[in-house]
């Protein structure tokens, strides 16, 4: 047991060096980030202190934008954004992780000379996970900065959310996108390369299921395939946190937030035992 977890901890440091010293996993976590700025505050600001309207504030008054960008609202303005731009980007994120273990042998070398293909797949898996959790928790600090920046420009007082309602968004924002990295690196498992896996998630997570959506509305077995789709959960389990309705891209009001929570938890659990199984199964050459 003890020698499992030795294993599984040294290829984790591995996979952890591998990903820091590897500029697509930055530019992914970039591109999120800069995305959650834009769509969480930018343009929410330039819109209240212009008065023009946009397609993400469309309707709204001028109070109603400005306390959205009070400290107060960051749990809502965290977990909007991750059941589409950021489930993409941590799908690509967990693509690349997988299938570059493939397309770079250096998983080959690993299973030939090193720990178990368990231990390196479990290893992986526990590093991507790290990257998640420092992108949700750098997310975090960037919004309460820039909330707090214009609360202060803005002469309002710095009012911070509640532990309670922090937490769930903190934890909805992380389950989210693990969901979709896991997701992601069983699809470089499943193709053993990065460009495939990643190009299919993107068609799944950003056309695919928004289709069979629309469609669903007027098939009855098609949106009954929808209510187990990982966006369709994600996006409900946003849905079902958020203080108030909004029109963001992704976020859903198909399921429960009990049932929403049960599905995204299933899929965490389920997708990298795929990816554990279908390694442990299949010739690596």
């Amino acid at each position: 047991m003890n020698t499992t977890i030795e294993s599984v901890a040294r290829t984790t440091r591995g996979e952890l060096l591998r990903m820091r010293t590897w500029p697509a996993v930055w530019v992914t976590v970039g591109a999120w980030i800069a995305l959650a700025l834009m769509f969480g505050y930018l343009f929410g600001y330039l819109s209240y202190k212009t008065g023009d309207s946009s397609f993400a504030t469309e309707g709204q008054t001028k109070q109603a934008l400005l306390a959205e960008l009070m400290p107060a609202s960051i749990p809502d303005v965290l977990v909007q954004g991750t059941p589409m731009f950021g489930g993409a980007l941590m799908m690509v994120l967990g693509a690349i992780v997988a299938g570059n273990g493939f397309g770079w042998g250096t998983w080959k070398t690993l299973f030939t000379q090193g720990p178990s293909r368990t231990s390196t797949v479990v290893g992986s898996l526990v590093a991507l996970t790290v990257f998640v959790v420092v992108t949700v928790a750098a997310t975090l600090v960037l919004y309460a900065g820039v909330s707090s920046l214009i609360a202060v420009t803005e002469s309002r007082d710095v009012v911070w959310p509640a532990i309670g309602d922090l937490s769930r968004g903190v934890g909805g924002a992380t389950l989210v996108l693990e969901m979709w990295a896991l997701a992601g690196f069983a699809l470089g498992t499943i193709a053993r390369g990065p460009a495939l896996s990643v190009g299919l998630g993107l068609v799944w997570a950003l056309v695919i299921e928004n289709l069979l959506r629309g469609v669903g509305e007027l098939l009855g077995p098609v949106e009954a395939l929808t209510k187990i789709m990982p966006g369709t959960a994600a996006g409900s389990l946003v849905n079902s946190l958020l203080s108030m309705p909004t029109d963001t891209p992704g976020v859903v009001d198909a399921l429960s937030g009990q049932r929403a929570l049960v599905t995204v938890a299933v899929y965490t659990i389920a997708l990298p035992l795929i990816a554990v199984v279908l390694v442990r199964r299949r010739d690596i050459s």
